[in-house]
């Protein structure tokens, strides 16, 4: 069985880039890696073992992308009032009454710090197919808390 790694079309066209940043970089690699080569002796040749890892983790990344958008499922968003990936949502929480602003992304694009929550986290979980005034509690690994949907962008 084949499992798809659902993400936003922004996630996707950033996976894409950072690809093509790669492949990019790659010839630049090589050529440092076929002048370290190029010093003598690779059992004591620094430069040559540190060319060759940094080829093999660019190479490593290289896949490990690929993969990412072979078994991407990009989630357009549909207005039907609902939380779902690639929507925005203003969300209270209860126990402080702050609200914050969060995107629902995929698990590759989560990033907390710019307000980016992956829809399989506790929080997202809690959230998702929600609609505009549900009060939902998290179950998070540090206790369970209880938010609000003000709105849903």
């Amino acid at each position: 069985m084949v499992y798809y790694q659902k993400m936003t079309p922004e996630g996707y066209r950033q996976i894409e880039q950072e690809i093509a940043d790669l492949k990019k970089d790659r010839p630049r690699r090589i050529k440092i890696l076929q002048a370290a080569r190029a010093l003598g002796d690779l059992s004591e040749n620094t430069e040559y073992t540190e060319a060759k890892r940094d080829l093999g983790h660019l190479q490593s990344r290289l896949r490990f992308l690929e993969k990412q958008l072979k078994y991407a499922e990009v989630i357009q968003t549909k207005d039907d009032g609902k939380v779902d990936v690639g929507k925005t949502v203003e969300l209270r929480f209860d126990d402080d009454d702050e609200v914050e602003t969060y995107q629902v992304v995929g698990r590759m694009e989560a990033d907390l710090e710019n307000g980016k929550v992956s829809y399989d986290s506790p929080l997202g979980a809690a959230i998702m197919h929600q609609p505009t005034g549900a009060s939902v509690t998290v179950e998070a690994p540090a206790g369970s808390y209880q938010v609000t949907i003000e709105q849903i962008k």
